[in-house]
């Protein structure tokens, strides 16, 4: 068997607080370092509540499926790599379509990260979230499914991490509270970025997030640089959104409660103008910055949202858009925004027959259809 080295990093901790969010206590917190020719998922499978596992410089040609909570799995930074092992690169193609990938998310757990096509996941059950798992500072690259994937989480923490030409997303969460997206870069992932969402495969009202939080990350060359899918209750806030097909899409549909209530702060959000073509939900993307579609009670405030230009339908700087199935856009504010050079406009509201709520105050921008919103 092998023997991990192993650190001690602190004595047990008395079971204080746990109810607050710290960590249980563990009879000693320990490091355990995975170099190359290691086994992430080894270390993973004998690390304890808040042990971590440190993973040297290299490339590790795995997934890893993560269910102990209170796990942090750290790399060393972009040099600590993760990919698909050869067997699984090679059925890449036939499991995502390039361009339009199918919405990904599973009807039950898989019984392995690998299983679904994914880099790293971390899995809950129906019944219980796993808690306090963090994947930090390192690169995921080259899955068919996502780069991180977490369905059933709570407060799990991804941030530092490097997610490259994953097939779907990025990094994704489903099914999951209190997370925290903080300092990421996804790039070249063939539908978002970054994409958190209550359920894909079934219908539902949204998810109140308990306040995740998505934060500080660079989202580029992407389909959708972010985007939110019948979620509610968080903050997307300080990210650079560039070169995708659409920056920052909020999306519902008739499910009760309604998608939406969440805030979109202090982005920049510029040239989103790749054409990405249609998919199954959408029409053909590109030029879009912000779109709600289907979305209540959502504040998007104080960005600069600059060049998003396209012939998309969801083309301009903010736009507001009936859904797919025609679910209508609620109470939204588009305040205090700094946009130009957008077209076709830089405020666009297409639900203009309806009185519902909408408004558009204090915006620094030149030209808005219909008129007389800037």
């Amino acid at each position: 068997m092998k023997k991990y080295h192993i650190t001690y990093l602190a004595c047990a901790a008395a079971l204080i607080g746990t109810g607050l969010g710290a960590t249980p206590a563990t009879a000693a917190r320990s490091a355990l370092v995975v170099r190359p020719g290691d086994s992430i998922q080894k270390a993973v499978n004998a690390a304890r509540p808040g042990d971590t596992v440190l993973v040297a410089p290299g490339t590790y040609r795995e997934s890893v499926t993560i269910r102990t909570p209170w796990v942090t799995l750290r790399g060393m930074g972009r040099g600590t790599v993760i990919e698909p092992s050869a067997k699984k690169a090679a059925g890449k193609k036939a499991a995502a379509e390039k361009g339009a990938p199918k919405e990904g998310g599973t009807k039950k757990v898989p019984k392995s990260c690998a299983e679904g096509g994914n880099g790293i996941c971390v899995f809950g059950t129906k019944k219980r979230d796993v808690e306090g798992v963090t994947v930090a500072n390192l690169t995921v690259r080259g899955f068919s499914k996502a780069g991180v994937f977490g369905m059933g989480t709570d407060r799990m923490t991804v941030s530092g991490v490097y997610a490259v030409k994953n097939g779907v997303w990025g990094i994704a969460q489903e099914r999951s509270v209190r997370g925290v997206l903080r300092g990421n870069y996804a790039r070249e992932n063939d539908d978002a970025g970054l994409f958190l969402a209550n359920t894909i495969t079934e219908e539902a009202g949204a998810l109140d997030t308990k306040g995740a939080v998505v934060e500080g990350n660079w989202l580029e060359n992407n389909r959708i640089g972010f985007s939110a899918r019948r979620v509610r209750n968080l903050t997307v806030a300080n990210n650079y959104v560039t070169g995708n097909c659409g920056g920052v899409f909020v999306v519902g549909d008739e499910n009760k409660p309604q998608a939406g209530a969440l805030t979109v702060r202090g982005n920049r959000i510029t040239k989103n103008n790749k054409v990405c073509p249609k998919s199954a939900r959408l029409p053909v993307l590109q030029g879009a910055g912000v779109v709600l579609t289907g979305a209540e009670d959502t504040l998007v405030t104080r960005n600069l949202i600059t060049g998003n230009a396209g012939k998309s339908p969801f083309a301009g700087g903010v736009v507001l858009f009936k859904s797919m199935v025609g679910a209508v856009n609620t109470r939204n504010r588009i305040s205090y925004n700094t946009l130009r050079n957008n077209s076709p406009a830089d405020l666009v509201n297409t639900e203009t027959a309806r009185r519902n709520g909408n408004t558009f105050t204090r915006n620094a921008c030149r030209v808005s259809k219909p008129s007389g919103m800037c």
